[in-house]
């Protein structure tokens, strides 16, 4: 993998280009493989061999002395996480006064990327980093020294806590209350909360010494309800123990509860909670409540929690982008060694049917044609989606030190592509999951082999961060619509651009043709689907639209590599390149036609089928 990687960020993204600007002067290839190479040592050391640990030791519950709950975890999962956070890599791009390396987005992403192959169970630093780089820029100079600071160093972890068991992903139906307590408190406005969160990975544990929870709730109105939809949902920080105003302990637990663990398919070994707020089981001040500490301003939570979710659905790509992998990777090497069947041989008989010598010996696995099949979608789905995630990983480099056009175009296209780099991925990868359990037959289904946990860890990323429907919506819905459309026609542009290269070459322009007909397709079906301006019938196929959009936009990826690859002197990786990419072409792109027809004709079988019918 680790050759893949420098090819991508090297040969392909130019990472090294990004010191030539102010904030990464200090770096230089030799750092960012330094960065690497800890990462991988840490990855190998620490995670890889205790994955199936976790997957079959999961987070359990004791009862404490005050009837409370704490979860109890493998050793190894406390080791990792030691090793994580003493690596510095929870501040990697932070600034170098907050304790920060200053790397760039996508050396943190390349380099994060060996622990999602090793092991996405034993505990994803996802949330802490992103819950910290939230407080960053929405908190106040005190929410940063305390709060930020303290998770960036390894201290404490973060969560972030927006569903409700009655709610789910429908945030305008989140019940959870915040009442103002002191307008003067120097951590910020503390209010007193009360409700329930679901689904709060690392909700409760005894990593660390203390837990910040992000959690989304309403302030209510002057007439003590709750406003409607998504008016009055506001942000707060609610530790699991309450700190002084030096970042220190005070000895008081907040009123935060473990309610339970959510027994799940995959990702066993990182712990997912019900929690409860404020019902009095740690009062605080002899009161009900659990303290909370407002961000930002009132009634503005959603854009406060919404700062994090293009970088947290980058990681969630990021980690199906590696399961798929880790299960290419150990299917390939199964079907090197395996040997089964035996060659077909040509028939001379009057019937003319191939036949098979039973006297020949068998051959392995791979010399068979549908295994590599198999074998070559796994490698253009994962390799290409990697290739994707880390062209979007750039982007947010642009966005935050580029020029003002540069960084105004990197913002465009990362709102266009986030829904396909999160969606795609894990839609993709998990079936190149599925595959790697074929490619095993009956042992791939057993625990004898790790594939079987890799899908089980990959089906997960579909649905959080927001599931399919939910991406689907925000891509057709808004995304594609969004400033008169200048994001969409930004990635044609560069979609065109390579297109143009490509075509100078004869070898690629085939492909070239047939990417400029798909994409004009696209454009096509987009304006059809808006065509009557009715949302019901433009986004009753939202799904079906997002499906074809990022399997043009990963046809496009695979024609950039084959670009970038024509100079490689390694000659089995320019095969490799040209053989994804050919398969990518020949079976995957010719499926949007199917996908893009109902959009097109805003087709309401299913909309319109009646409840009774089912």
């Amino acid at each position: 993998m680790r050759h893949l990687l420098e090819f991508l960020l090297y040969d392909w993204l130019k990472a090294e280009t990004l010191t030539q600007r102010p904030r990464f002067a200090d770096h230089s290839r030799e750092t960012f493989d330094a960065v690497m190479d800890t990462c991988e040592r840490i990855a190998r050391e620490r995670y890889a061999p205790f994955n199936r640990l976790v997957d079959t030791e999961e987070p359990r519950t004791e009862v404490e002395p005050d009837g409370s709950l704490r979860v109890v975890l493998p050793r190894a999962t406390h080791d990792a996480r030691a090793a994580y956070a003493e690596s510095g890599m929870l501040a990697a791009a932070q600034d170098y006064e907050h304790g920060g390396m200053q790397l760039p987005y996508l050396v943190e992403v390349a380099a994060n990327a060996f622990f999602g192959k090793a092991s996405i169970s034993i505990g994803s630093n996802l949330l802490t980093v992103g819950n910290a780089s939230l407080l960053m820029v929405h908190g106040t100079p005190r929410q940063r020294e305390v709060f930020a600071a303290n998770e960036f160093n390894g201290r404490w972890a973060g969560t972030m806590c927006l569903s409700e068991p009655q709610a789910g992903s429908s945030l305008s139906d989140i019940t959870t209350r915040a009442v103002l307590e002191d307008e003067a408190d120097p951590l910020g406005p503390r209010y007193r909360l009360k409700g329930n969160k679901m689904w709060i990975s690392s909700g409760e544990h005894e990593l660390t010494e203390n837990i910040v929870h992000l959690v989304l709730a309403k302030i209510p109105g002057p007439d003590g309800k709750l406003m409607p939809g998504t008016r009055g949902i506001s942000l707060f920080i609610v530790p699991k123990k309450l700190v002084d105003t030096d970042g220190q302990l005070t000895g008081v637990r907040n009123d935060v509860a473990l309610a339970g663990l959510n027994h799940k398919l995959g990702w066993r070994g990182t712990t997912n909670t019900l929690l409860n707020f404020g019902e009095g089981q740690f009062k605080v001040d002899g009161q009900a409540g659990a303290v909370g500490y407002l961000v930002g301003q009132p009634h503005q939570g959603l854009r406060c929690m919404f700062h994090m979710m293009n970088e947290a659905r980058i990681a969630i790509g990021m980690a199906a982008t590696m399961l798929g992998l880790a299960g290419y990777e150990a299917s390939l090497d199964y079907a090197r060694t395996r040997t089964q069947g035996r060659p077909i041989q040509s028939s001379t008989s009057a019937a003319g049917a191939a036949g098979k010598d039973a006297s020949q010996p068998p051959v392995r696995l791979i010399e068979h044609a549908d295994i590599k099949r198999m074998l070559l979608a796994q490698k253009s789905y994962c390799e290409g989606a990697l290739a994707l995630l880390l062209y979007c990983a750039k982007l947010v480099d642009e966005q935050h030190t580029g020029d003002a056009a540069q960084a105004d175009e990197a913002r465009l296209l990362l709102e266009v592509l986030t829904p396909i780099a999160k969606s795609w991925p894990s839609e993709n990868c998990l079936e190149a999951n599925s595959l790697a359990i074929q490619i095993h037959g009956g042992y791939g289904y057993t625990r004898d082999f790790p594939v079987e946990q890799y899908w089980r860890d990959n089906r997960l990323n579909m649905i959080h961060e927001g599931t399919h429907g939910i991406q689907a919506m925000d891509l057709l819905g808004r995304k594609v619509l969004m400033e008169g459309g200048r994001g969409l026609q930004l990635l044609a542009d560069r979609i065109n651009a390579t297109i143009k290269k490509a075509r100078q070459q004869p070898a690629l322009a085939e492909r070239a043709d047939a990417l400029a007909q798909a994409l004009a397709r696209v454009g096509a079906v987009t304006k059809a689907a808006w065509a009557t301006g009715n949302p019901n019938e433009a986004l009753a196929n939202a799904v079906p639209y997002m499906q074809a959009f990022g399997h043009v936009v990963l046809a496009w990826t695979w024609l950039e590599l084959s670009l970038a690859v024509g100079t490689s002197k390694n000659e089995a990786h320019r095969a490799g390149v040209a053989s994804a990419m050919a398969y990518f072409y020949q079976y995957e792109l010719p499926k949007i036609d199917a996908w893009l027809r109902v959009v097109e004709n805003r087709d309401m079988t299913c909309a319109e089928m009646p409840e009774a019918a089912f």
